[in-house]
């Protein structure tokens, strides 16, 4: 099975940025949980990062036509405004799952709302990185 993990803005600074709320690993961190568990589950994962809204869109647009079967994405602020990566998002049939390692719900108001995750199978917050795995999963059985 070919897997895309994507992250939006600012999940690069894992690490860096806020760890009272995104913890204390770094972004290799979580490229290494991710690359153990494709290993562990015998199936290829890509993980693309972009801090632009239109290099996001052109990924999921690609994974259209390069053999990807599931998605994983943590738009980051996209999240809460960007219609066009929903359209996007709305444009494949393919299973997708947006994570957010917070709990949006116990945040500030405007990360309550969700543009893109009606677009989504499912919605994964506030498990920390563990979200990431538990949305691989929930692809890998569907």
């Amino acid at each position: 099975m070919k897997l895309l993990v994507i992250n939006g803005p600012n999940i690069n600074f894992l690490g860096i940025r806020e760890k009272s709320v995104y913890g204390t690993e770094d972004y290799e961190y979580l490229l290494r949980l991710i690359g153990e568990k494709g290993e562990k589950e015998k199936c290829q994962i890509e993980v693309f990062q972009s801090n632009h809204e239109g290099a996001i869109i052109d990924r999921i647009q690609d994974a259209y036509r390069d053999g990807t079967e599931g998605i994983v994405i943590n738009p980051g602020a996209y999240t809460h405004y960007s219609y066009a990566i929903r359209d996007a998002l709305a444009s494949i049939t393919l299973p997708k799952v947006e994570i957010h390692i917070s709990d949006i719900t116990k945040r500030e108001e405007f990360r309550k709302k969700s543009v893109t995750a009606e677009v989504c199978d499912k919605q994964i917050f506030g498990q920390g990185l563990a979200g990431y795995l538990q949305a691989i999963d929930y692809i890998l059985k569907k």
